[in-house]
């Protein structure tokens, strides 16, 4: 009996004890513990990312603007070249000087012939800007001032101030002059005015073409504004036969173009004539000589450049009905230049506006002497004889004018320049005549970025 009774209150005792650890058991698998905790999170981990929930990925950080700044001036534009501002500067520090001035009518001088800072730049790929004030003289000039609208490299629209579309030399950037000034022949050809042009690239570069309509300005002339209704018409077609044989092809620097441009101009002030270097006068309309009609000008043009040989030629005729009083009469001016160069260090001839690039900069030091090119050319005017026959022209004028230049061109670097230019000018034939060659020495000094 008393054994029975022990083995029952030990089977009690054990289901009692029993009991809580069961309890435990269940509380545990409810609400785990820290180690149930990190278990679950390490399990979380080890799990693949197609069961994690998916999360936002971060922002691309924009890319920042490129800064560049070397002999092509300084710029900023964004990473992917949509938005771009150049700024860069253009002087032009002369010393001119009269030889056998024996009447001391040429005033030898220094001068800045030009103080151009410049702000060039594209906004959004499809839209370009150029703004070219001068500052030489103490005096604001604005030279270009226009706004292109880019469709393709065959066909883009600017608005706004620029170079008429016209003369072969004129349309040679300054920073890049093969002389001193532009020859005779530019003294006849609309410099910048306003207006609207179209101009593009055709076939790869084989054809160019520039046309617009301006307001329409003198012989030589600019201007920001009209005094007349009526408009010019201007363009010019460039043709590079072999500008897709290789690099290296003698032939591929032959280009040739053909200039235009007709308007009408009544009451116009008329333009003076003016030796290159020196300017002096030579030809002016007598007082009250208007222009009354239809202006025509045109100008063919032939250009090469092959390694260190560069040279061009170009004529210029220009005629308009010119009144005073009840004379009137078409008067005709004609001009024309030869021109040829030679980079004697060996460096590339070339039109562009960076000009030639020195193989190695100056250092005296080191005994390098930048680059060095040596220039000549004849260029010439005539006077329409009616401007005479028909009283127009003033008293004393000259008929013609002749002109030969030689120069050197000392690159030091792709930025500083020295140029040189001896010019004899004389006129109506004669060395002696009535009015004395002309003869001018002259040197600049110029800084390009």
């Amino acid at each position: 009996m008393s054994s029975r009774l022990n083995r029952v209150l030990m089977v009690a005792t054990l289901a009692a004890a029993a009991s809580p650890a069961r309890a435990a058991a269940q509380a545990t698998s409810e609400a785990p513990g820290p180690l149930t905790i990190a278990a679950a999170a390490a399990a979380a981990a080890q799990q693949p990312a197609s069961t994690a929930a998916p999360q936002a990925a971060p922002a691309p950080s924009p890319a920042p603007p490129r800064v560049v700044a070397g002999q092509d001036g300084i710029a900023i534009e964004s990473a992917n070249g949509d938005f771009r501002l150049q700024i860069g500067l253009l002087v032009h520090a002369d010393g001119r000087f009269a030889i056998d001035d024996e009447n001391n009518q040429v005033v030898d001088m220094f001068a800045i012939r030009r103080v151009r800072p410049y702000l060039r730049g594209r906004l959004g790929r499809r839209f370009e800007f150029y703004v070219n004030p001068d500052f030489a003289g103490s005096t604001l000039v604005v030279q270009d001032a226009y706004v292109d609208t880019v469709f393709a490299p065959a066909f883009r629209i600017r608005a706004g101030k620029g170079k008429t579309p016209f003369g072969m030399e004129r349309l040679h950037s300054a920073s890049n002059l093969l002389f001193m000034e532009r020859a005779l022949p530019n003294i006849l050809v609309p410099n910048r005015d306003v207006g609207v042009q179209v101009l593009g690239d055709l076939s790869g570069g084989v054809v160019s073409y520039l046309a617009g309509v301006m307001n329409g300005v003198p012989d030589g002339g600019s201007a920001d504004v009209d005094t007349t209704d009526s408009k010019d018409v201007a363009g010019r077609v460039i043709v590079r036969p072999f500008t897709k044989l290789p690099a290296t092809h003698a032939a591929r620097g032959l280009a040739v173009a053909l200039s235009g441009t007709r308007g009408t101009q009544t009451g116009t002030v008329l333009p003076t004539l003016r030796t290159t270097i020196l300017q002096q006068s030579f030809f002016s309309y007598a007082a009250g000589s208007v222009a009354d009609g239809v202006r025509t000008r045109y100008s063919p043009q032939l250009w090469y450049f092959y390694k260190s040989f560069g040279g061009w030629a170009e004529l210029v005729r220009t005629e308009t009905p010119i009144r005073r009083g009840t004379d009137t009469a078409d008067v005709a001016h004609e001009a024309w230049q030869l021109a040829g160069s030679w980079v004697i260090t060996g460096e590339n001839a070339t039109d562009a506006g960076a000009g030639v690039r020195p193989r190695a900069n100056f250092d005296f030091g080191n005994g390098n002497w930048g680059a060095f090119q040596v220039a000549a050319r004849y260029h010439e005017l005539w006077i329409d004889r009616d401007a005479f026959t028909f009283n127009l022209a003033a008293t004393g004028a000259s008929r013609t004018a002749d002109s030969w230049t030689v120069g050197l061109n000392w690159y030091l670097t792709g930025n500083f320049r020295y140029t040189f230019n001896f010019e004899r000018t004389v006129f109506d034939g004669s060395a002696d005549g009535p009015r004395r060659a002309e003869n001018a020495a002259a040197f600049r000094t110029l800084i390009n970025f």
